[in-house]
């Protein structure tokens, strides 16, 4: 007869933190004024846009704006 393997037991896994969300980042203060970057027209108040390459993303509901062509040329000439 075949032995029994037996599982190991390695014990507890040590704890982990994880990471911190940054929302405080798309909030800027103008003047007296609280102004915060642009959300999602799907998921509502709160759920902010991720701005990359001339892009607006949603990363919940994958909504997705295109900014047009005219608009990151004279924003690259600035």
């Amino acid at each position: 007869m075949a032995k029994k393997v037996k599982a190991n037991k390695k014990g507890k896994k040590p704890h982990k933190n994880n990471p911190t969300s940054k929302k405080y980042t798309k909030y800027k203060m103008v003047g007296d004024k609280l102004v915060r970057d642009k959300c999602c027209p799907r998921c509502g108040p709160g759920i902010f846009l991720m701005d990359n390459k001339g892009r607006l993303y949603c990363g919940k509901c994958h909504y997705s704006e295109f900014e047009s062509k005219n608009d990151v040329k004279t924003e690259a000439k600035k």
